[in-house]
């Protein structure tokens, strides 16, 4: 199951997500539905997914209703048929109409994303290996899809740059070679979760194992030579995490995992994944 989010600390930002469609307020609705008018809305999945943002879509549409009545019927990270119902809702239907593509919006972001993970998590299962996300997200919407991953059973890179120390290329040009890179980091590392670096070939590997840093991106490499590098890192250190990033697909994943790595890094989580299937349907309520 994902992580649990704290919508308290999110709501501002919701709100503004909510400002940013409203404006000045819904014309349409103010025009043709009543201020008394209730309504009944069934969030409905229109294809196999799992299931992600259910709280955060209804969410979006309490602040437009605080006397908003809603039903979970499924929890993140579940996965749904066609014709499944998440959640529904009872309230002003001004405040379901009007929040309707703010709250869809999230629910299919997040739950494309858990979906596009599932598929990837089951094609290394068996294997030691874990899908990780990167930090390639949507600006403003990072805690959301890294959620996603999470529901659906992948794991977290780096939240943020202060989070963890990962020497990327141009850091070990700028330092002046991978061991010095490496040896800065370890010397200021803090309170950072590891210290890891990007290697794009056998012979950075080499420089890089004596520094011992935590981790090792074996980065753009093809499945042959991640496992000639896994067996290399082995000989030297039992404890070294190695990860595999760059070119990876569903189609070749789990060529990766059965190299040997223990992560494998996969952007397209969060930068590619299809929307997900999902429907807001309002009926008068009786």
């Amino acid at each position: 199951m994902a992580q649990t989010l704290d919508l308290r600390s999110y709501q501002e930002l919701l709100r503004r997500f909510l400002e940013e469609d409203l404006g000045g307020g819904d014309l349409t609705t103010e025009a043709t539905i009543s201020p008394s008018q209730a309504a009944v809305g069934r969030f409905v999945a229109k294809a196999p997914l799992v299931l992600a943002g259910i709280e955060i879509a209804l969410e979006v549409i309490r602040l437009l209703d605080s006397d908003l009545g809603a039903e979970a019927r499924y929890r993140d990270g579940d996965f749904l048929q066609p014709g499944d119902e998440p959640a529904i809702v009872r309230g002003q239907a001004r405040a379901l109409l009007s929040g309707e593509r703010v709250a869809l919006n999230l629910l299919q972001r997040l739950s494309g994303i858990a979906t596009l993970t599932r598929k990837y998590v089951e094609a290394i299962q068996g294997t030691k290996a874990k899908i990780l996300d990167t930090r390639k997200t949507t600006p403003g919407l990072r805690e959301f899809e890294k959620y996603a991953v999470a529901a659906g059973g992948g794991s977290n890179h780096r939240f943020n740059l202060n989070d963890a120390i990962l020497i990327k290329e141009n850091h070990i040009h700028l330092a002046g070679g991978v061991r010095q890179a490496i040896a800065r980091a370890q010397a200021a590392r803090k309170n950072a979760r590891f210290v890891e670096v990007e290697v794009t070939s056998l012979e950075e590997l080499e420089e890089a194992l004596p520094e011992r840093p935590d981790v090792i991106l074996l980065d753009n490499m093809t499945p042959e030579c991640v496992e000639k590098a896994v067996a290399m890192a082995r000989q030297r250190s039992a404890k070294v995490l190695l990860e595999a990033s760059g070119g990876i697909t569903l189609e070749n994943v789990r060529q990766y995992a059965e190299a040997g790595v223990d992560w494998i890094s996969v952007g397209a989580l969060t930068h590619s994944s299809a929307a997900a299937d999902l429907s807001l349907e309002i009926e008068p309520a009786l």
